[in-house]
């Protein structure tokens, strides 16, 4: 089934997987317009493992939420949350591999081409803080309350230890039997490094990947270690 189609005149894809008939929404994603667009874009775009650790990153919030009583776990809200937690990482794909941190092109995404036209300009900046800052450890869990769930949920789903208790162990084997990890760290480790990498000069790779950001420390870890095929060092 194919979610209803959505006005999305800036939206880009490069129908790397287009979705058919034959594809199944999974049960767990909203079943309001937006969000099903929402998935739509993001299963034609996203490479398959970070597409599951996206669903896997919205489980995550979304559980927090339900327990926190917090406003994004309301049947209002929620559509925000998905938004956020699936159109996170879109910047590490084709369609989105502008000039800008990946981040920052992954919010610019969701806030200018898809939400704009459906959402109140404040929603709309909150999912972008969310998204454009879920990289940024000791700011996004204090900036707002959907910026710190995408926060959490992120470094639950890499398993970083200061986010397990925000979870149990029965919870991430759930959501990994349901959408398995595959190589999401190697996968996402390597598209944001190539991007950088992939810049038509030095100034240009490092505007896209700082040198104090997450991207730009893996992008100086894979140029020590040029070698190197597993999982970036720095990941």
């Amino acid at each position: 089934m194919c979610p209803p189609s959505l006005q999305l005149s800036t939206v880009q894809s490069t129908n790397t997987r287009p979705m058919t008939e034959d594809d199944t929404i999974p049960d767990c994603v909203p079943s309001d317009t937006l969000s099903l667009a929402a998935y739509a874009h993001a299963f034609e775009n996203l490479h398959p493992a970070i597409l599951a650790h996206s669903l896997r990153v919205w489980l995550f919030a979304n559980a927090l939420a339900r327990r926190e009583g917090s406003e994004y776990a309301n049947d209002r809200r929620m559509h925000l949350l998905f938004v956020a937690c699936i159109f996170h990482d879109m910047g590490s794909c084709s369609a989105y591999n502008g000039p800008q941190r990946f981040e920052v092109e992954g919010a610019d995404a969701a806030k200018q081409g898809f939400l704009a036209p459906h959402v109140s300009e404040s929603d709309a900046h909150d999912v972008w803080v969310a998204i454009a800052l879920h990289t940024s450890p000791g700011i996004a869990e204090r900036i707002s309350p959907l910026a710190r769930l995408i926060r959490i949920a992120v470094i639950i789903d890499f398993k970083r230890p200061a986010a397990m208790r925000f979870t149990n162990d029965k919870e991430v084997e759930a959501i990994e039997a349901v959408f398995p990890r595959g190589e999401i760290e190697k996968v996402l480790g390597d598209a944001v490094v190539d991007q950088a990498l992939g810049m038509e000069n030095a100034e240009a790779s490092d505007a896209k990947a700082p040198a104090a950001t997450w991207a730009g420390v893996m992008v100086k870890s894979k140029r020590a270690n040029p070698e190197w095929e597993g999982v970036n060092k720095a990941f």
